[in-house]
């Protein structure tokens, strides 16, 4: 009998048909020698209708959503709480501290979009085994290179900071809120490796349940230490440093309930788990992911550093817009979540059909989501970044640049759905020749638009995402190709 038609993650309500439906949703009972399915002698691939597609693809996007935007809210909340003191060179300080912070330790994001990539494509293979063994690696390197920074410190911090190339007075303020956060940058790199995992096993709502608990106790300890005890830059670094060590905990007993992190423990001293072709496969994904990243945020430093050279009150505006621009890319992330992992376990499954499902799916509710943050910016952006200072200097700026927050989601939407597609699939070299290219051009937009100001510089910035979607949308076809021909 053959098998009723399914997708990569469900293999039907029917299991008595093809001997049961999988235990974990994901599952697709492929044998694992030869890439068919296990039902009788069916070799049709199997694809995900419309509707299921539809509520695969929200069940992953939305609760990543609003994950991102708990996240944002350590920015959002630190940026709002700084501001009430009306202190332009105050909010400047914690803008280019946490932009220093966030170069450091976002270098290191491929700890989490590798772990998510590896851990969806194990689980279009059915591979629980694999699934425990990349949660150890990849906690193995995220512990690796935090006893690195933490050796590296003062250097880190002092060369970051000269590099930033804000006043003295801003500087000064950045070294003491760095100085402080610092210590929490190896529960940084574990949690995106742990976060990483859980969402490459679709257990978002456990990451969004930690994400919402870690930002509550952020933002009342920013209230607390800042507004109650004064102590201003200094304790919004302390109120992160502390979610971010609770995150930790809570994560780890998450996880501890899962059935593949059970068998973690007995897989550190297996000699599988550090084989070198294994090994080799990881540095040369976490590689060109490090490379990826690096190139991101050589953008976003110079972005910080051409406002930053415009003085503390442009500073502060493009801070605050800035803030603004992530809260917006963190909710259409979500749609880059869905990706990471539906492609991940299509090509676990050997499922070209259903790939080729998932990337025009998320695209169109990418795009609707990004319509729809446009038009909530349009309506409320001026007055929304307005509200995050008292300085009116900094109020009057904000509006007048606040069109390109209005702009920008269109922009980047489509670069943020192929990021997705690309690490699920682990295209990682392309990603990084595309991440490369597009930074080429915001270089030269930075020079071309100098003459415009401060819009010459968000002009160049959006440039930079339009480049980037052009580069992957020309390189997708090619490589899916190559992703699915059959040995």
């Amino acid at each position: 009998m053959a098998c009723p038609r399914g997708d990569f993650k469900h293999l039907f309500e029917a299991a008595d048909q093809c001997g049961g439906i999988p235990a974990r949703p994901g599952s697709n009972q492929l044998d694992h020698a030869h890439g068919a399915p296990q039902c009788g002698a069916m070799s049709e691939t199997v694809t995900l209708p419309a509707p299921a597609l539809n509520r695969a693809i929200l069940a992953i996007a939305l609760p990543s959503m609003a994950t991102n935007v708990a996240t944002a809210l350590f920015g959002l909340a630190d940026m709002w709480v700084i501001g009430r003191l009306g202190d332009a060179a105050a909010q400047g300080g914690v803008e280019v501290g946490a932009k220093l912070l966030m170069t450091v330790l976002i270098v290191f994001n491929f700890l989490r979009s590798g772990t998510v990539a590896l851990t969806a494509q194990a689980a279009g293979r059915d591979d629980e085994a694999g699934q425990a063994a990349t949660l150890v690696r990849g906690v193995a390197a995220a512990l690796a290179i935090g006893v690195v920074l933490l050796l590296a410190k003062a250097a880190v911090i002092e060369l970051g900071l000269r590099m930033l190339g804000a006043g003295a007075s801003v500087t000064a303020l950045a070294r003491t809120y760095v100085g402080i956060r610092y210590w929490g940058g190896v529960a940084w790199l574990v949690n995106a490796v742990l976060v990483g995992w859980l969402i490459g096993r679709r257990r978002m709502r456990m990451v969004l349940a930690v994400e919402v608990a870690a930002n509550l106790v952020h933002v009342g300890l920013d209230l607390t230490l800042v507004l109650a005890f004064h102590l201003g830059v200094a304790g919004v670094a302390f109120a992160t440093l502390s979610s971010e060590t609770l995150k930790l905990v809570a994560l780890v007993v998450m996880i501890a309930r899962e059935a593949p992190a059970r068998r973690a423990l007995g897989l550190i001293r297996a000699r599988t788990t550090w084989r070198a072709e294994e090994l080799v496969a990881l540095f040369r994904l976490n590689r060109d992911l490090l490379g990826r990243t690096a190139l991101l945020m050589t953008a976003t430093v110079l972005l910080t550093r051409a406002g930053a050279r415009q003085g503390a009150v442009i500073l502060a505006a493009n801070a605050i817009l800035y803030q603004l621009f992530m809260l917006s890319a963190l909710l259409l992330d979500g749609f880059e979540s869905a990706a990471q992992v539906l492609c991940g376990e299509a090509l676990g499954a050997r499922d070209r059909i259903g790939f080729g499902r998932v990337v025009r799916a998320t695209l169109a509710w990418a795009g609707l989501g990004a319509v729809v943050v446009t038009v909530v910016y349009g309506l409320f952006g001026a007055r929304l970044a307005a509200g995050f200072s008292t300085d009116p200097a900094v109020i009057a700026t904000t509006r007048t640049y606040a069109v390109w927050v209005i702009a920008l989601p269109l922009a980047g939407v489509a670069s943020f759905v192929f990021d997705g597609v690309f690490i699920g699939s682990s295209w990682t070299r392309a990603m990084l020749i595309s991440m490369a290219g597009a930074l080429a051009v915001f270089v030269i937009g930075l020079t071309a638009f100098a003459p415009l100001g401060n819009h010459g510089l968000w002009l160049a910035f959006t440039l930079f995402f339009i480049a980037r979607a052009v580069g992957q949308m020309w390189m997708a076809p090619g490589l899916t190709r190559r992703s699915f021909v059959r040995s």
